[in-house]
Protein backbone atom coordinates (compact mmCIF):
# COMPACT_ATOMS: atom_id res chain seq x y z
CA UNK A 1 0.00 0.00 0.00
CA UNK A 2 1.23 3.77 -0.42
CA UNK A 3 -0.38 6.48 1.56
CA UNK A 4 -0.57 10.02 0.71
CA UNK A 5 0.35 12.53 2.50
CA UNK A 6 -1.59 15.34 0.55
CA UNK A 7 -4.18 15.84 -2.25
CA UNK A 8 -2.84 18.49 -4.09
CA UNK A 9 -0.69 16.05 -6.83
CA UNK A 10 -4.36 14.26 -7.82
CA UNK A 11 -6.14 18.06 -8.45
CA UNK A 12 -3.21 18.64 -10.52
CA UNK A 13 -3.05 16.43 -12.32
CA UNK A 14 -7.05 16.25 -13.56
CA UNK A 15 -6.36 20.05 -14.49
CA UNK A 16 -3.13 18.99 -17.02
CA UNK A 17 -5.48 16.40 -18.42
CA UNK A 18 -6.98 18.94 -20.74
CA UNK A 19 -5.63 22.29 -22.32
CA UNK A 20 -7.13 24.90 -20.18
CA UNK A 21 -8.11 28.75 -21.56
CA UNK A 22 -8.11 31.27 -19.38
CA UNK A 23 -11.98 31.36 -19.43
CA UNK A 24 -11.87 28.13 -18.10
CA UNK A 25 -10.40 29.61 -15.26
CA UNK A 26 -10.94 29.98 -11.98
CA UNK A 27 -10.93 26.25 -11.87
CA UNK A 28 -12.10 24.51 -8.39
CA UNK A 29 -11.48 20.68 -7.55
CA UNK A 30 -12.72 20.00 -3.88
CA UNK A 31 -12.81 16.42 -2.11
CA UNK A 32 -12.75 14.95 1.50
CA UNK A 33 -9.17 13.27 1.17
CA UNK A 34 -7.76 11.30 3.68
CA UNK A 35 -3.86 11.54 4.31
CA UNK A 36 -1.06 10.57 6.45
CA UNK A 37 1.55 12.26 8.44
CA UNK A 38 4.20 9.98 10.57
CA UNK A 39 3.84 12.31 13.49
CA UNK A 40 6.40 11.86 16.20
CA UNK A 41 4.24 10.17 19.34
CA UNK A 42 4.70 12.47 21.57
CA UNK A 43 3.18 15.40 19.57
CA UNK A 44 0.09 13.02 19.07
CA UNK A 45 -2.95 14.35 20.94
CA UNK A 46 -6.61 12.72 21.28
CA UNK A 47 -8.85 13.48 17.96
CA UNK A 48 -6.24 17.18 17.68
CA UNK A 49 -3.63 15.54 16.21
CA UNK A 50 -3.88 11.97 14.79
CA UNK A 51 -1.04 10.34 11.87
CA UNK A 52 -4.53 9.42 9.36
CA UNK A 53 -6.57 12.14 9.24
CA UNK A 54 -9.28 13.27 6.48
CA UNK A 55 -9.46 17.23 5.08
CA UNK A 56 -12.19 19.09 3.62
CA UNK A 57 -9.56 19.76 0.72
CA UNK A 58 -9.88 22.09 -2.32
CA UNK A 59 -6.95 23.78 -4.72
CA UNK A 60 -8.32 26.32 -7.18
CA UNK A 61 -6.77 27.65 -9.73
CA UNK A 62 -6.96 30.98 -11.04
CA UNK A 63 -5.32 33.92 -13.40
CA UNK A 64 -3.41 36.17 -10.89
CA UNK A 65 -6.03 39.16 -11.44
CA UNK A 66 -8.84 36.51 -9.85
CA UNK A 67 -6.61 35.86 -6.87
CA UNK A 68 -8.23 38.68 -4.15
CA UNK A 69 -11.70 37.65 -5.21
CA UNK A 70 -11.55 33.55 -5.32
CA UNK A 71 -9.74 34.11 -1.82
CA UNK A 72 -12.58 36.65 -0.76
CA UNK A 73 -15.20 33.96 -2.12
CA UNK A 74 -13.18 31.85 0.40
CA UNK A 75 -12.94 33.99 3.76
CA UNK A 76 -16.93 34.21 3.12
CA UNK A 77 -17.01 30.28 2.90
CA UNK A 78 -14.99 29.79 5.82
CA UNK A 79 -16.52 32.02 8.09
CA UNK A 80 -20.27 30.79 7.11
CA UNK A 81 -18.95 27.19 8.24
CA UNK A 82 -17.59 28.58 11.30
CA UNK A 83 -20.76 30.29 12.24
CA UNK A 84 -23.02 27.89 11.67
CA UNK A 85 -21.10 25.18 13.77
CA UNK A 86 -21.02 28.32 16.89
CA UNK A 87 -17.81 29.34 16.46
CA UNK A 88 -17.19 32.91 17.08
CA UNK A 89 -13.69 33.13 19.50
CA UNK A 90 -10.88 32.67 16.57
CA UNK A 91 -7.94 34.44 15.53
CA UNK A 92 -7.05 35.41 11.89
CA UNK A 93 -3.37 35.26 10.69
CA UNK A 94 -1.75 36.31 7.90
CA UNK A 95 1.89 34.21 7.08
CA UNK A 96 4.09 36.12 5.12
CA UNK A 97 7.86 35.37 3.20
CA UNK A 98 9.52 33.33 4.84
CA UNK A 99 13.82 33.16 4.31
CA UNK A 100 13.84 30.23 1.90
CA UNK A 101 11.02 30.39 -0.63
CA UNK A 102 10.77 29.92 -4.05
CA UNK A 103 8.83 32.53 -6.24
CA UNK A 104 9.70 36.32 -6.82
CA UNK A 105 9.67 38.81 -4.03
CA UNK A 106 7.25 40.92 -6.48
CA UNK A 107 4.95 38.12 -7.02
CA UNK A 108 4.58 37.30 -2.66
CA UNK A 109 3.80 40.73 -2.09
CA UNK A 110 0.90 40.57 -4.29
CA UNK A 111 -0.14 37.58 -3.12
CA UNK A 112 0.16 38.97 0.36
CA UNK A 113 -1.31 42.04 -0.55
CA UNK A 114 -4.50 40.21 -1.99
CA UNK A 115 -4.73 38.12 1.12
CA UNK A 116 -4.83 41.08 2.98
CA UNK A 117 -7.37 42.96 0.74
CA UNK A 118 -9.68 40.25 0.82
CA UNK A 119 -9.30 40.57 4.67
CA UNK A 120 -10.19 44.08 5.08
CA UNK A 121 -12.79 43.94 2.39
CA UNK A 122 -14.44 41.36 5.01
CA UNK A 123 -13.69 43.71 8.12
CA UNK A 124 -11.45 40.33 9.70
CA UNK A 125 -9.36 41.83 12.33
CA UNK A 126 -6.08 39.96 11.86
CA UNK A 127 -2.29 39.68 12.68
CA UNK A 128 0.83 39.41 10.29
CA UNK A 129 2.50 36.29 11.24
CA UNK A 130 6.12 37.54 10.08
CA UNK A 131 8.61 34.90 7.79
CA UNK A 132 5.80 31.76 8.56
CA UNK A 133 4.11 31.39 5.39
CA UNK A 134 5.24 28.03 3.53
CA UNK A 135 8.33 28.32 1.09
CA UNK A 136 5.55 27.96 -1.77
CA UNK A 137 3.63 31.04 -0.87
CA UNK A 138 1.62 33.15 1.90
CA UNK A 139 -1.15 32.22 3.42
CA UNK A 140 -4.20 32.56 5.66
CA UNK A 141 -4.77 30.91 9.18
CA UNK A 142 -7.63 30.64 11.22
CA UNK A 143 -7.01 29.16 14.71
CA UNK A 144 -10.01 27.68 17.41
CA UNK A 145 -9.61 27.93 20.83
CA UNK A 146 -10.95 24.92 22.68
CA UNK A 147 -11.77 24.87 25.93
CA UNK A 148 -8.74 25.28 27.77
CA UNK A 149 -7.95 28.68 25.87
CA UNK A 150 -5.48 26.85 23.59
CA UNK A 151 -5.18 27.64 19.91
CA UNK A 152 -5.73 24.99 17.17
CA UNK A 153 -5.44 25.57 13.37
CA UNK A 154 -8.23 24.62 11.65
CA UNK A 155 -9.01 26.86 8.71
CA UNK A 156 -6.46 27.42 5.85
CA UNK A 157 -5.91 29.40 2.84
CA UNK A 158 -2.35 29.34 1.01
CA UNK A 159 -1.19 30.66 -1.91
CA UNK A 160 1.25 28.70 -4.10
CA UNK A 161 3.78 29.42 -6.52
CA UNK A 162 5.76 26.31 -6.27
CA UNK A 163 3.40 23.23 -7.80
CA UNK A 164 2.01 25.07 -10.85
CA UNK A 165 5.97 25.73 -11.70
CA UNK A 166 7.19 22.22 -11.00
CA UNK A 167 4.09 20.58 -12.92
CA UNK A 168 4.33 22.69 -15.74
CA UNK A 169 0.72 23.77 -15.27
CA UNK A 170 -0.39 26.31 -18.43
CA UNK A 171 -3.66 28.40 -19.67
CA UNK A 172 -3.90 30.09 -22.97
CA UNK A 173 -4.59 33.59 -22.16
CA UNK A 174 -6.84 36.16 -23.98
CA UNK A 175 -3.56 37.11 -25.79
CA UNK A 176 -2.98 34.09 -27.34
CA UNK A 177 0.24 33.22 -24.66
CA UNK A 178 0.75 30.35 -22.39
CA UNK A 179 0.82 31.68 -19.07
CA UNK A 180 1.20 30.09 -15.09
CA UNK A 181 -2.07 29.90 -13.17
CA UNK A 182 -2.11 30.68 -9.63
CA UNK A 183 -2.70 27.94 -6.74
CA UNK A 184 -4.69 28.42 -3.74
CA UNK A 185 -5.15 25.62 -0.96
CA UNK A 186 -7.87 25.51 0.97
CA UNK A 187 -9.50 23.67 4.17
CA UNK A 188 -12.60 25.46 5.62
CA UNK A 189 -12.63 22.66 9.12
CA UNK A 190 -9.32 21.50 7.82
CA UNK A 191 -8.72 17.54 10.23
CA UNK A 192 -11.90 16.94 10.11
CA UNK A 193 -11.14 14.73 13.17
CA UNK A 194 -9.59 17.78 15.18
CA UNK A 195 -12.30 20.17 13.78
CA UNK A 196 -15.13 18.02 15.86
CA UNK A 197 -12.76 17.22 18.38
CA UNK A 198 -13.09 20.51 19.11
CA UNK A 199 -16.94 21.03 18.41
CA UNK A 200 -17.44 17.75 20.87
CA UNK A 201 -15.78 20.21 23.74
CA UNK A 202 -16.99 23.50 22.81
CA UNK A 203 -20.85 22.32 23.00
CA UNK A 204 -19.58 19.99 25.78
CA UNK A 205 -21.45 17.49 23.94
CA UNK A 206 -24.92 19.67 24.23
CA UNK A 207 -25.38 19.64 20.53
CA UNK A 208 -27.85 22.05 18.42
CA UNK A 209 -30.78 19.92 17.30
CA UNK A 210 -29.87 19.99 13.73
CA UNK A 211 -26.33 18.49 14.80
CA UNK A 212 -27.53 16.12 17.76
CA UNK A 213 -26.86 12.10 16.97
CA UNK A 214 -30.84 11.67 18.57
CA UNK A 215 -32.93 14.85 18.28
CA UNK A 216 -35.86 13.47 20.08
CA UNK A 217 -36.81 10.57 22.08
CA UNK A 218 -40.03 9.73 22.94
CA UNK A 219 -40.92 8.04 26.26
CA UNK A 220 -43.54 5.98 26.79
CA UNK A 221 -44.75 6.54 30.51
CA UNK A 222 -46.24 2.62 31.08
CA UNK A 223 -46.12 0.35 28.71
CA UNK A 224 -49.81 0.87 27.91
CA UNK A 225 -48.58 4.05 25.97
CA UNK A 226 -45.59 1.60 24.15
CA UNK A 227 -47.41 1.40 20.92
CA UNK A 228 -48.18 5.60 20.88
CA UNK A 229 -44.63 6.15 21.53
CA UNK A 230 -43.42 3.67 18.68
CA UNK A 231 -45.98 5.11 16.16
CA UNK A 232 -44.91 9.05 16.90
CA UNK A 233 -41.08 7.69 16.76
CA UNK A 234 -41.61 6.21 13.79
CA UNK A 235 -43.91 9.15 12.05
CA UNK A 236 -40.58 10.93 13.04
CA UNK A 237 -38.46 8.67 11.70
CA UNK A 238 -39.71 8.71 8.69
CA UNK A 239 -40.00 12.21 8.01
CA UNK A 240 -36.23 12.23 8.58
CA UNK A 241 -35.62 13.28 11.55
CA UNK A 242 -32.91 10.86 14.60
CA UNK A 243 -35.73 9.79 17.16
CA UNK A 244 -35.87 6.81 19.19
CA UNK A 245 -38.71 5.61 21.57
CA UNK A 246 -37.88 4.43 25.01
CA UNK A 247 -40.34 1.63 25.63
CA UNK A 248 -38.57 0.40 28.91
CA UNK A 249 -40.17 -1.13 31.96
CA UNK A 250 -38.52 1.87 34.32
CA UNK A 251 -39.73 4.77 36.00
CA UNK A 252 -40.42 8.00 34.06
CA UNK A 253 -38.14 10.08 36.15
CA UNK A 254 -34.84 7.46 35.32
CA UNK A 255 -35.39 7.65 31.54
CA UNK A 256 -36.12 11.51 31.61
CA UNK A 257 -32.48 11.57 33.42
CA UNK A 258 -31.08 8.78 31.22
CA UNK A 259 -32.11 11.21 28.48
CA UNK A 260 -31.05 14.43 29.96
CA UNK A 261 -27.42 12.73 30.42
CA UNK A 262 -27.45 11.83 26.60
CA UNK A 263 -28.08 15.56 25.87
CA UNK A 264 -31.08 14.91 23.64
CA UNK A 265 -32.44 18.37 22.65
CA UNK A 266 -36.35 17.02 23.04
CA UNK A 267 -37.62 14.81 25.27
CA UNK A 268 -41.43 13.76 24.22
CA UNK A 269 -43.25 11.69 27.14
CA UNK A 270 -46.71 9.98 25.94
CA UNK A 271 -48.75 9.22 29.15
CA UNK A 272 -53.03 8.39 28.92
CA UNK A 273 -53.84 11.72 28.35
CA UNK A 274 -51.17 12.14 25.04
CA UNK A 275 -52.67 9.03 23.94
CA UNK A 276 -56.18 10.07 24.08
CA UNK A 277 -55.63 13.63 22.86
CA UNK A 278 -53.14 12.63 20.06
CA UNK A 279 -50.69 14.57 21.54
CA UNK A 280 -46.76 14.70 23.15
CA UNK A 281 -45.72 16.41 26.37
CA UNK A 282 -42.51 18.54 25.50
CA UNK A 283 -39.56 18.55 27.25
CA UNK A 284 -36.31 20.61 26.67
CA UNK A 285 -32.84 19.55 27.48
CA UNK A 286 -31.89 21.37 30.55
CA UNK A 287 -35.43 20.77 31.84
CA UNK A 288 -37.92 23.11 30.76
CA UNK A 289 -41.46 22.18 30.09
CA UNK A 290 -42.17 23.43 26.50
CA UNK A 291 -46.65 21.62 27.05
CA UNK A 292 -48.16 19.45 25.17
CA UNK A 293 -48.33 19.89 21.39
CA UNK A 294 -49.85 17.65 18.86
CA UNK A 295 -47.53 15.59 16.28
CA UNK A 296 -48.08 17.83 13.97
CA UNK A 297 -47.31 20.95 15.70
CA UNK A 298 -44.04 19.36 17.09
CA UNK A 299 -42.96 18.15 13.87
CA UNK A 300 -43.10 21.86 12.55
CA UNK A 301 -41.19 22.91 15.59
CA UNK A 302 -38.59 20.43 14.92
CA UNK A 303 -38.67 21.16 11.10
CA UNK A 304 -37.65 24.78 12.23
CA UNK A 305 -35.47 24.10 14.64
CA UNK A 306 -33.44 21.74 12.23
CA UNK A 307 -33.76 23.62 9.21
CA UNK A 308 -32.73 26.96 11.05
CA UNK A 309 -29.70 25.55 12.39
CA UNK A 310 -30.47 27.30 15.45
CA UNK A 311 -27.08 27.82 17.84
CA UNK A 312 -27.11 29.64 21.55
CA UNK A 313 -25.93 32.72 20.87
CA UNK A 314 -25.59 32.60 17.08
CA UNK A 315 -27.88 34.37 14.50
CA UNK A 316 -29.89 31.42 12.54
CA UNK A 317 -28.77 31.47 8.91
CA UNK A 318 -32.33 31.85 8.00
Amino acid sequence: YQLKPMNCPFHIMMYKAHLRSYRDLPLRYAELGTVYRYERSGVLHGLMRVRGFTQDDAHLFCRPDQLEDEVARVLDFTFFVLKTFGFSDYQVYVSTRPEKAVGSEEAWAQATGALIAALKGRGVAFSIDPGEGVFYGPKIDIKIKDVLGRSWQCSTVQVDFNNPERFGLEFVGEDGHVHRPIMIHRALMGSIERFFGILIEHHAGAFPTWLAPVQAVVIAITDKQAAYAQEVAHRLTAAGYRVEADLRSEKMGLKIREAEKAKVPYMLVAGDREVQDGTVSVRLRGGANAGSMTYDAFQDHLKNDVEGRGLAGVPSEQ
